[in-house]
C-alpha cells in the first residue's frame, strides 16, 4: 500500500528519532506536514459533524468532546488511513523513529479515533491509561494528527505537558502531528478552546491513534490503571482582595463541580476494586500465586 507520509519525512526517520529521544521532560516528536497534502484534505471533507450521543466521558457525563472510534466507517478518505497505520511498512517507519520495535496497531481504537472539542472545552493534564482493556497489551504511543483547516494562536486548545516545545508553540495547526510515549511521566492535556463565532461550529478536531506492544521494559512497567487527571488550578488572578465578577463566579463554580464529579468517581472506582479484592475468585487467585510470589521475594533478596 503506498504511503501517506509526506514523502520527505520516509528518509528522516533517524533524525526526528534524535528529536524524540532528546525530548523533555519524556520522549516526544513535533511533525508539521505529516500526510500528503492532497490526502489531508480527504480527511477534512469527511471528518464528522458533532454528536452529542458521542460526548460522553469517563465519569459517564455528556460534555462538549465527541468522539468516533471506528473511524473506518467514516469514509473512503478513514478508511485508507485506517488501512495504512496498520500496515508493516508505517509501523517499522514508527519503530525506527521511536526506538520501540514490534508496535501493534489497536483495532478497537480505545480511547481514540477523531476526537472533536468545541468552545470551551479543555483537557485537564494527565496519564493514559497503561494497558489495553480488552487485549492488556502494554500502551506505549499516542499519536496526534489536527485536521482542523486553519487555527490561529488566539483560538487556545494548545497541548501542552508534551515539553517545552510543545507547551510553548504547538497550537493544533492543520496537519501538524504529535507522537509521543506513553508512560508514568507523560503528563499532557490542553487549553481551553476559544473559537471565533464563524468557526466555532468546527471544534477543535483531532485523531488520536495509539500503539502497543507485547511487552515492556521492566523498569517502565507499572500496575494496571485507568486515566489518571489533575484537575486544573484556580486562575492566578484569583488572590486576597480580588473580587470576583460573573464570569469568575462562573468558572469557580465549573472547577469546584469537577473536582467533585472527580472524587466521586474515584471513590467509586476504589468501592469497585475493595468489592473485586473481597471476590472468591479473587481469593483463589491469591492463594494458588502464593508459592510463586514467595520465589519472587527470595530471588528478589
Amino acid at each position: 500500500m503506498a504511503s501517506l507520509l509526506r514523502a520527505e519525512l520516509l528518509a528522516q526517520a533517524p533524525d526526528l528519532g534524535r528529536q524524540f529521544r532528546s525530548a523533555r521532560p519524556f520522549p516526544h516528536v513535533v511533525i508539521d506536514g505529516f500526510l500528503d497534502g492532497a490526502f489531508l484534505r480527504g480527511l477534512q471533507e469527511e471528518f464528522p459533524e458533532f454528536d452529542t450521543s458521542r460526548t460522553r466521558n469517563e465519569l459517564g457525563r455528556a460534555g462538549g468532546k465527541a468522539v468516533h472510534e471506528r473511524i473506518a466507517s467514516l469514509g473512503p478518505a478513514y478508511a485508507r488511513f485506517d488501512a495504512w497505520i496498520q500496515t508493516r511498512e508505517f509501523l517499522e517507519w514508527l519503530s525506527e523513529l521511536t526506538g520501540i520495535p514490534r508496535l501493534l496497531y489497536d483495532a478497537d481504537y480505545v480511547g481514540g479515533g477523531t476526537h472533536q472539542n468545541m468552545n470551551g472545552q479543555e483537557l485537564d493534564t494527565h496519564v493514559d491509561f497503561n494497558y489495553h482493556p480488552k487485549t492488556k497489551l502494554h500502551r506505549r504511543l499516542n499519536l496526534i494528527l489536527f485536521v482542523n483547516p486553519e487555527w490561529e494562536a488566539g483560538w487556545g486548545g494548545n497541548l501542552n505537558g508534551a515539553g517545552r516545545r510543545a507547551a510553548c508553540r504547538d497550537a493544533p495547526a492543520a496537519n501538524r502531528c504529535v507522537i509521543f510515549e506513553t508512560s508514568e511521566v507523560s503528563w499532557h492535556g490542553f487549553g481551553a478552546v476559544a473559537m471565533p463565532e464563524d468557526q466555532a461550529h468546527l471544534g477543535r478536531r483531532s485523531i488520536a491513534v495509539y500503539f502497543y506492544t507485547k511487552d515492556r521494559p521492566a523498569e517502565e512497567t507499572a500496575p494496571s490503571h485507568s486515566t489518571f487527571y489533575i484537575p486544573r488550578p484556580l486562575p492566578e488572578r484569583f488572590t486576597p482582595g480580588y473580587t470576583l465578577d460573573e464570569r469568575d463566579a462562573w468558572e469557580l463554580q465549573v472547577l469546584v463541580e469537577r473536582r467533585d464529579q472527580q472524587i466521586r468517581f474515584l471513590y467509586e472506582r476504589e468501592l469497585e476494586f475493595g468489592r473485586m479484592m473481597q471476590s472468591p475468585t479473587f481469593r483463589l487467585a491469591r492463594a494458588l500465586a502464593w508459592p510463586a510470589r514467595v520465589v519472587k521475594r527470595l530471588v528478589g533478596k
